[in-house]
């Protein structure tokens, strides 16, 4: 399992907020769950969308719950510009006890940024020398 994950998403920090910091309790245990039955090094820690601020730096990417989609935008500013990766998550991740889904769309995000990451030099690259 480890070696189908790229070494850079195997050792990743995620944080999951929600209102008030108790679904996303859950959430993040079962997601710590679903990285040991994979073995994969994700830690998960849980908060509320309040603490976001002080709790983001370090986190590569932000689980947030799906009844906070009505202000996802303005928390994926915020957790943009604290350099971590948001992800609004659908409902059915709130009520599946496996964390599979919610591992999934960590690593998804993983690797999205990861292929960012890398497209960006070549566009630098092209802008300047193109």
């Amino acid at each position: 399992m480890p070696g189908d994950v790229p070494s850079e998403v195997q050792a990743t920090s995620v944080l999951v907020i929600c209102g008030a910091g108790a679904s996303s309790t859950f959430v993040a245990m079962w997601l710590r769950h679903a990285a040991a039955e994979r073995e994969l090094a994700v830690t998960a820690s849980a908060s509320s969308e309040d603490e976001l601020d002080a709790v983001t730096p370090g986190i590569d990417v932000v689980l947030v719950g799906p009844h906070l989609a009505d202000r996802y935008d303005a928390i994926a500013r915020r957790v943009r510009a604290a350099g971590a990766e948001p992800v609004l998550l659908p409902d059915e991740v709130m009520s599946e006890r496996s964390g599979d889904r919610a591992l999934d769309l960590v690593l998804q995000a993983c690797a999205e940024r990861i292929a960012s990451a890398s497209a960006e030099p070549s566009a630098h690259r092209e802008r300047n020398h193109g």
